[in-house]
């Protein structure tokens, strides 16, 4: 059945239409968009509440997110709003909220870890037994870091702790050696493939395969069935593990993966980059980032990173980084190309990055020599999709598939107030941006 035969479907409440589901209209009245809306700000709500609960384990909180989170929740329950310009306003108003925790985040990543530094990452095994950690939390891989230590266990990162290497507190332990694999759809081949434990600390895991099951572990909001749950931060049990297992062997790989482009570390560039847009040899720059989904479409991603001209730089992050982050792209007099800058919820160096370089050019922020490039697959990159609109960011592009409740009525919008377009193939886009 495709998206536009299903505008609604609705099944919250006991007068849904013949027990089942309301797929028309509601029997309360409520319009298939209001229902899209609510889904809408429901998926971005899951978003902004993971970047608040990694913030409130370093013991950061924001009351007005908190108050906003429970005020937008109640407004989906039945029969409190059927009104569309209301949830939409409160659609924006998460796009405002997600950037306050963002910045709270990224505020508690560095007053704990550091301000990251631009760093090469090993991606290949060193000889000995290993830990592979997964997820989003800093917090857990420092405090296994700590637990670690001594022991000859090493750590790697894994798809979304990538950036972990960037920051002077982390990457002052020795026994962190690299990251392996790449983004989080991978995970059943690489887990299976190195005879390492595993520990997960946020979303982005898959069910286990039986060849790792046993040496699997979680902890925080993570639980899979059949893996060993740690509750709190005692990891004596996967270090435990470990030395169970037999050592993996070394191996070497010429790949070295850049990452800890902070937004200091990128205004450190701010002169040479004003010139170079002055003088003609920058000619834009482009933002590449989202969430990766094992889709083939996503390859579009790398083969547009790939015919990007040379006096172009790339600002990437979140998971997506992997289609293009072992790309060898060269620099433009001596500024990387590719500047990777972390997480997902590190988005908001490049949303703060955004009135910086409209002041050092000169020019508003939808004036800037800039392409926005979103891929889309979980909620976080829906609220961060929204903290782009409160912004009022116009044409950027969303790919590789229309999220799946944005119908006619919603899409109209999107477009006629922000420019939103769909992607396409790289060679039209490309052309389209390099035109305008």
């Amino acid at each position: 059945m495709s998206r536009m035969h299903l505008d609604m479907f609705c099944y919250q409440c006991a007068m849904t239409a013949g027990g089942v589901g309301c797929t028309v209209r509601g029997v309360c009245g409520k319009s298939a968009t209001a229902a899209r809306l609510q889904d809408f700000l429901i998926f971005g709500l899951k978003g902004t509440s993971a970047y608040a609960y990694h913030a409130k384990e370093l013991g950061y909180s924001d009351p007005k997110v908190d108050e906003f989170i429970n005020e937008a929740m109640f407004t989906t329950l039945t029969n409190v709003n059927f009104d569309e310009k209301a949830l939409f306003d409160y659609l924006l108003k998460l796009g405002e909220m997600n950037i306050r925790v963002m910045r709270l985040l990224k505020k508690a990543h560095i007053e704990t870890y550091g301000e990251p530094e631009p760093t090469y990452v090993r991606t290949s095994p060193v000889k000995g037994r290993g830990i592979i950690v997964t997820g989003h939390s800093l917090k857990a891989l420092e405090e296994l870091l700590k637990q670690a230590e001594g022991t000859g266990i090493k750590i790697y990162t894994h798809s979304e702790m990538l950036p972990a290497h960037g920051y002077p507190k982390l990457k002052k332990y020795e026994h962190l050696v690299g990251n392996l694999g790449k983004a989080w759809h991978d995970q059943r081949w690489l887990f299976a493939r190195y005879p390492m434990a595993v520990l997960a600390t946020a979303n982005c895991v898959v069910l286990p395969a039986d060849a790792y099951r046993d040496r699997m572990f979680t902890t925080g909001p993570v639980a899979l069935p059949g893996v060993k749950y740690i509750r709190g931060h005692d990891f004596s049990e996967v270090i435990k593990k470990v030395q169970e297992l037999p050592e993996v062997q070394g191996e070497e790989s010429e790949v070295k993966l850049l990452t800890g482009f902070s937004r200091s570390a990128i205004l450190r560039h701010a002169k040479r980059i004003k010139e170079l847009v002055e003088e003609g040899r920058l000619r834009r720059i482009f933002v590449i980032g989202g969430c990766d989904s094992p889709l083939r479409e996503n390859n579009y991603y790398t083969e547009l990173a790939m015919k990007l001209p040379k006096d172009t730089l790339i600002l990437t992050m979140g998971c997506l980084k992997y289609r293009i982050n072992d790309l060898e792209l060269g620099d433009i007099e001596g500024v990387p190309r590719l500047l990777d800058l972390g997480q997902c919820n590190d988005t908001i160096v490049a949303l703060d990055l955004l009135p910086d370089l409209a002041k050092l050019l000169g020019v508003d922020i939808n004036e800037l020599p800039l392409t926005i490039v979103v891929g889309w697959l979980e909620q976080k990159a829906v609220s961060i999709l929204l903290s782009l609109l409160y912004l009022g960011v116009k044409g950027l592009y969303l790919g590789p598939r229309l999220p799946a409740w944005i119908n006619d009525d919603i899409l109209k919008i999107l477009r006629e107030r922000y420019d939103i377009k769909l992607v396409s193939d790289p060679e039209t886009d490309l052309k389209a941006v390099l035109k305008s």
